[in-house]
C-alpha cells in the first residue's frame, strides 16, 4: 500500500481527538525525514524567506530579478512557479509551500543547479505542517500583516504567532549571515524584529513612509531611497513597499543601485499581480487580473486607480473559509466600483450562490451589482459595459480580482475546474474586438 494511502486509511481508523494530538508530531516528522532524505539542502544556500499576508509573491519576484541582475544563480519557490535556476515549472498545487517533502525536494533541486541563491514563500499554513523548518534561512522578510486563515488558526492572535515562528527559525539558523527585513509600517513590524533578535541577525527593516522620498506611484513606481532613483514598471503603493523591501535585501548582500534598477527593469510585471491584459485599444479600456483576496489587497488595488472608472469582477476566495470577510469586500467594491459583477470564484464544498448571497447583500446600492455565476460570462459582461462607457480623459479600468494565476476553480468533493484568468480575458476580448 503506497504511504499517502496507508496514512489516509489511519485518519479514518483512529479517533480524531488522537489525530489532532499527534498531528504535530506527524508533521515535524515529515518535515525532519524530507530534509534528511534530501541531505539538508538548505544549508548549502543562501535562503531568504518571505511572509506576510500580502506582497510574498511579487517581493520574491523583485528580490529574485535583483539576484539575477546581481549575477547570483537563483531559485524561487512561490505560489506562481518553482525555478531551479534555468529550470522551471508553473505551481499547480493550490498552496504555496506544498507538503509532502516537496519544499526539500526543490531545495536540493537549486544545490544541483548550482543555484547561490533560494527565495521562498512561507505561510502560516505551512507553518502548522512544520513545512518551516529545517530551511536554515539567511533572511527574512515580513510585508504586512492581516486578518486571514482565521478559521485554520483559531485566532488573529494564533495567527500571527505562526509567522512569527518563522521568525524563530532565522533567529535559531546555523548561517553566519542573517537579516531580518520586516515592514515598520506594519502594526506587527516591530515583533518581528524582537522575535528574530540575536547577535548574528542584522536589523535591514524598512519603512516607506520614512526613507522612500519623492515618491510618484503614476504609470508605475518611482521614489529616492539614499539617494539614489528607483523606478519599477509595477504599479501601486503597495508595490513601492515591496520595492523598498527587495531592495533592503540586496542591501544586506551588498548588490549595487546600478543592479538593484537593473533588476527592477528587467521585472515588467509579475503574472496575476495587477498583470495587465493588452486591449486593442488601451486609452480607452485597460484590463488588469490581480490576485487580490483579503479586503486591504483589495483596497491597495482599487487606491491604485483614484481618477478612473472601475468596473470590479470579484467572487470571495474560498469556500466554507474566512466568511467573515465576503461583506468587507463587497462593501469595499462598492466604494471605489461604477459596476460590480459578482460570481463564482472557488466555492469548495460550499454553495456558491450562499456566498455571492452574502456579498449582494452587504452592498447598499443594488443598481450598480450583476450576479453572473458563470465567470467567463461575468468577465464577457464586464467587458462589454467597459466598452460601452462614456469615456472621459481616463481609461475605464476592468478589474478582475481573486484568481490571479490560480490554475484551477475549486469546487465540490475534490473536484476541480482549469482556469486562467487572463486566458479567459484574452479569449473574450478577441470576441468583443
Amino acid at each position: 500500500m503506497p504511504f499517502e494511502s496507508l496514512i489516509s486509511f489511519l485518519k479514518k481508523i483512529i479517533p480524531n481527538r488522537i489525530v489532532r494530538t499527534l498531528a504535530p508530531a506527524y508533521h515535524w516528522l515529515w518535515s525532519f525525514g524530507s530534509a534528511l532524505y534530501y541531505r539538508f539542502p538548505g544549508k548549502q544556500l543562501i535562503v531568504v524567506l518571505i511572509t506576510g499576508t500580502k506582497g510574498k509573491t511579487t517581493t520574491a519576484e523583485l528580490i529574485n530579478a535583483i539576484f539575477e541582475s546581481g549575477n547570483y544563480r537563483t531559485g524561487l519557490g512561490s505560489t506562481l512557479r518553482f525555478k531551479a535556476f534555468d529550470n522551471e515549472e508553473r505551481n499547480k498545487f493550490k498552496m504555496s509551500v506544498p507538503g509532502r517533502g516537496i519544499i526539500q525536494k526543490f531545495l536540493r533541486s537549486c544545490v544541483n543547479e548550482g543555484c547561490d541563491v533560494a527565495i521562498m514563500e512561507m505561510t502560516s499554513q505551512a507553518v502548522l505542517d512544520s513545512r518551516h523548518r529545517f530551511l536554515f534561512p539567511n533572511v527574512l522578510v515580513f510585508t504586512n500583516l492581516e486578518p486571514e486563515h482565521i478559521e485554520a488558526h483559531g485566532s488573529y492572535a494564533n495567527y500571527l504567532e505562526a509567522k512569527l515562528k518563522i521568525a524563530t527559525e532565522l533567529k535559531k539558523s546555523s548561517k553566519a549571515k542573517k537579516a531580518i527585513v520586516s515592514n515598520l509600517d506594519d502594526a506587527e513590524g516591530r515583533k518581528f524584529i524582537t522575535r528574530s533578535f540575536s547577535f548574528d541577525v542584522k536589523d535591514y527593516s524598512y519603512s516607506l513612509d520614512e526613507e522612500a522620498d519623492k515618491l510618484y506611484l503614476k504609470n508605475g513606481v518611482r521614489f529616492t531611497y539614499k539617494d539614489t532613483r528607483y523606478i519599477s514598471a509595477l504599479n501601486g503603493k503597495h508595490n513601492a513597499k515591496n520595492i523598498l523591501a527587495a531592495i533592503k535585501v540586496a542591501e544586506f548582500f551588498t548588490i549595487t543601485p546600478e543592479r538593484i534598477n537593473e533588476g527592477l527593469c528587467n521585472l515588467n510585471m509579475v503574472r496575476g499581480r495587477l498583470q495587465e491584459i493588452e486591449t486593442k485599444d488601451n486609452s480607452k479600456v485597460r484590463v488588469f487580473v490581480d490576485y487580490a483576496h483579503t479586503p486591504e489587497s483589495l483596497r491597495a488595488v482599487y487606491n491604485t486607480f483614484p481618477e478612473n472608472n472601475i468596473v470590479g469582477v470579484l467572487g470571495n476566495t474560498g469556500g466554507g473559509r474566512d466568511t467573515w470577510k465576503r461583506s468587507e469586500m463587497a462593501k469595499i467594491a462598492e466604494s471605489y466600483c461604477s459596476h460590480i459583477f459578482l460570481t463564482d470564484e472557488d466555492p469548495y464544498d460550499e454553495d456558491p450562490a450562499t456566498i455571492i448571497d452574502e456579498m449582494y447583500q452587504a452592498i447598499d446600492d443594488k443598481d450598480k451589482v450583476v450576479i453572473e455565476m458563470d465567470r467567463r460570462k461575468a468577465i464577457n459582461q464586464a467587458l462589454k459595459i467597459a466598452h460601452d462607457l462614456p469615456k472621459n480623459t481616463n481609461p475605464v479600468i476592468v478589474l478582475i480580482t481573486g484568481k490571479g494565476t490560480d490554475p484551477y476553480i475549486m469546487r465540490a468533493n475534490g473536484k476541480r475546474e482549469e482556469w486562467d484568468d487572463a486566458s479567459v480575458v484574452r479569449e473574450e476580448l478577441e470576441k468583443l474586438y
